[in-house]
């Protein structure tokens, strides 16, 4: 038995963060890709998007319509994005594939022409800018458990402000936060998860 919050150890033989096991879409991310490092801006701008859409729902309805959503924002391509019109925009508000909120879509859309502005005026573009808020990893224990993750960072709060300077949409701290845990800014495996 293990306490509240702690690793916890699957059929495989595996110990995970709790909520890594609870379904097999949690079962493949938590293991091949949450806190990983991901580089390049349109991989970025792909996990800004999700990380917004998924404001106020389950990251689980985010998994399992991330195929849709690609398709929908032409791989989510930033230059392709940025040039899409009111009839993509109406297109997207009819995808049942995707979530259809309109404030969602339109922010997407910003930040696409935020993150292709950004290419040309930022050395490093979306990538140099998300990655200069990383924190040091040796100022960081291995958290034991769930209640020692933060939902929001002064590091975060740094990224929402930076990003909302350059013109990105829906990027609050916790946002900003779920970013940098997604894209191994931060690693908030617990200390004894296979994955950390």
């Amino acid at each position: 038995m293990s306490d509240a919050g702690s690793p916890v150890t699957g059929e495989d033989g595996l110990a995970r963060c709790p909520w890594g096991l609870s379904t097999p879409d949690y079962v493949a991310y938590h293991d091949n890709e949450w806190g990983r490092p991901v580089h390049g801006d349109d991989a970025l701008f792909e996990r800004v998007c999700l990380e917004a859409f998924q404001s106020g729902l389950s990251w689980l309805t985010i998994l399992r319509r991330r195929e849709g959503f690609r398709a929908a924002f032409a791989g989510f391509r930033a230059a392709e994005v940025a040039a899409f019109t009111d009839a993509d925009r109406a297109r997207l508000l009819a995808d049942a594939g995707i979530i259809r909120n309109r404030a969602k879509i339109d922010a997407a859309i910003t930040n696409a022409r935020a993150t292709v502005d950004l290419a040309g005026s930022h050395d490093g573009g979306l990538d140099a800018l998300v990655w200069s808020h990383a924190p040091d990893p040796a100022g960081r224990p291995a958290p034991r458990g769930t209640a020692d993750v933060p939902a929001v960072t002064p590091q975060s709060t740094a990224l929402a402000k930076d990003l909302k300077k350059h013109g990105f949409r829906f990027v609050g701290p916790t946002t900003a936060y779920a970013l940098m845990q997604a894209c191994g800014l931060v690693n908030d495996h617990l200390a004894g998860c296979h994955a950390r």
